[in-house]
C-alpha cells in the first residue's frame, strides 16, 4: 500500500452514501480479478495493446481502430462503467478481449495488468490515474491517450495542481494523440512534452457508418423492429431526441410541432422515471408494451442509433440547459438534418466543423419549437443540411488509422 491507496480508502469510505445508492456489479474484477473475462483467445506470438475506453461512447468510437489494430496485435478493450462492459463485449466479441478496468488501488493495478500484461496501452480521451501510470512506467509498459480531449474546465483543474499533475499524469505518457490544436496546447500546458504531442483528429468521425440508405440492410431491418415494438409509426414524421439531459424531454416535448412524433432517449439511466414523468402517457421502450402514440421513451442502452435510422430530424440533448452538449457525429453521419442547442463545450470542434460546412442548426431554448416547426415543414432543407452533413463527416475520417499506426510503434 502507498499513500495514494490510503487516500483513495479514506475518500471511498466519506463518499460511500453517494456511490453506494448505484447498484454496481464485478466487484472482484474491479479489484483487479480479470481473470475469468478472459476467452483464451490471447496469444503469445503477437504483441498485446490494452486499449481503455471509459463508456458506452468512447467504446464505441473504437469501432474502427480495434480491428485495424486486430490484423497485427491481440487487442484487450477495457471499460469501467456497466454500460460500457456490455456495449463492448456486444461489438467486439470475436474481435479483442473485453476486461473491466481496476480501481486505482496499486494492489488492484498490478493484478490486473498480471494479467492482461499488454506490450503498449491506448487510453481513450483521458482518463489518466496516478498508480496505472506509476505502475506502467515501472514495469516499462508505454502509455499514450489517443483521441485525446481535455476541456477548458477540466483544464483549470489541473491547472491548480501543475506541478504534482505533471509529475504524475501527463509527464508519464509516451504520446499523445489528441482531437485539434486547441487540445494539444492544453495537453502541453498540463505537462506533456511538445514533441510527445499530436494532433490527429477525432476517431469518432470513422465510428459510423456513412452510407447512404440509413434503412437498408440488418441495420435497418432492425431500425423498423424498433419502431414496431414500442408503436411508432414510420408512415409519420418523427423526432428523435438523443442523450437528453434534465429539463430536456419537457422542453422538447413542448416544441415538438403538432402531429409530429417524438422519441426521447435520456443520456443516464438513472434519468428515465424523470424524463417519464415529463411526457405523462409516452410509451417506455423498457415495459414491452407496443401502442400508438405521439411520445415514447427510449429508456435502453445501445439503441438509440437505431432510433436516429428512422428520424426525420435529431435533437441531440445535454446542449440546452447547464451541461455541455452531446455528440451530433452519429446521427450528422446518417445524413439527418441536426438541431443542438448553444452549451455544446465538450464538443466544440465538431461542432464547429459541422457549422463551418452549415450542416448543423443551433438554436436556444426560447427558439427550439420555431426551428423545429419549420424544419418539419421543409423536407427539402432537411435533406439538404443531412447531405451536407454526411459529407462533412466523410471528409474528417481517418483519425482511426492514425491512432492505429502510433499504438503498434510503441510495441516496437
Amino acid at each position: 500500500m502507498n499513500g495514494l491507496d490510503l487516500l483513495y480508502a479514506i475518500a471511498g469510505v466519506v463518499t460511500a452514501p453517494v456511490w453506494s445508492r448505484k447498484q454496481r456489479g464485478g466487484w472482484s474484477e474491479r479489484f483487479g480479478h480479470v481473470e475469468a473475462m478472459l476467452n483464451g483467445t490471447l496469444t503469445g506470438d503477437r504483441p498485446r495493446v490494452l486499449v481503455h475506453a471509459v463508456s458506452v461512447g468512447e467504446v464505441a468510437a473504437l469501432r474502427t481502430l480495434v480491428p485495424v489494430l486486430a490484423e497485427s496485435a491481440d487487442v484487450i478493450v477495457s471499460t469501467t462503467t456497466d454500460t460500457g462492459l456490455a456495449r463492448a463485449r456486444e461489438l467486439y466479441a470475436g474481435v479483442a478481449e473485453v476486461v473491466r478496468y481496476p480501481l486505482d488501488f496499486s494492489g488492484s493495478v498490478r493484478r490486473f495488468l498480471d494479467v492482461v500484461r499488454p506490450d503498449a496501452v491506448g487510453l481513450v480521451e483521458l482518463e489518466l490515474w496516478p498508480n496505472f501510470l506509476g505502475v506502467c512506467a515501472h514495469r516499462g509498459i508505454p502509455v499514450a491517450v489517443i483521441n485525446g480531449r481535455l476541456s477548458e474546465r477540466s483544464h483549470r483543474r489541473y491547472a491548480r495542481f501543475r506541478r504534482v499533475v505533471g509529475a504524475m499524469l501527463f509527464g508519464r505518457l509516451e504520446a499523445a494523440a489528441v482531437q485539434d490544436e486547441a487540445y494539444a496546447d492544453r495537453f502541453v500546458d498540463a505537462g506533456v512534452p511538445r514533441e510527445r504531442v499530436r494532433v490527429t483528429g477525432t476517431m469518432k468521425w470513422d465510428s459510423v457508418d456513412t452510407s447512404a440508405g440509413a434503412m437498408e440492410g440488418e441495420a435497418g431491418e432492425r431500425a423498423r423492429d424498433l419502431a414496431r415494438a414500442m408503436g411508432v409509426d414510420l408512415g409519420r414524421p418523427v423526432i428523435v431526441a438523443g442523450s437528453t439531459g434534465p429539463g430536456e424531454e419537457a422542453l422538447v416535448h413542448a416544441a415538438c410541432p403538432a402531429g409530429v412524433q417524438l422519441v426521447c432517449a435520456p443520456r443516464k439511466p438513472e434519468r428515465f422515471d424523470e424524463a417519464a414523468a415529463a411526457m405523462a402517457g409516452c410509451v417506455r421502450r423498457s415495459s414491452g408494451e407496443t401502442r400508438a402514440g405521439d411520445r415514447f421513451l427510449l429508456d435502453t442502452i445501445g439503441e438509440l442509433g437505431l432510433a436516429y435510422r428512422f428520424a426525420d430530424l435529431v435533437v441531440i440533448g445535454r446542449s440546452f440547459g447547464d451541461l455541455y452538449g452531446s455528440d451530433p457525429i452519429e446521427a450528422a453521419a446518417m445524413g439527418k438534418a441536426v438541431v443542438i442547442g448553444r452549451r455544446t463545450s465538450d464538443f466544440a470542434a465538431v461542432v464547429a466543423a459541422l457549422r463551418a460546412d452549415g450542416a448543423i442548426v443551433e438554436t436556444d431554448r426560447g427558439g427550439l419549437g420555431g426551428v423545429l416547426a419549420g424544419l418539419m415543414a421543409d423536407g427539402g432543407e432537411r435533406s439538404a443540411i443531412g447531405e451536407r452533413a454526411r459529407a462533412c463527416v466523410r471528409a474528417r475520417q481517418g483519425a482511426s488509422a492514425r491512432h492505429a499506426e502510433l499504438l503498434m510503434g510503441l510495441v516496437g
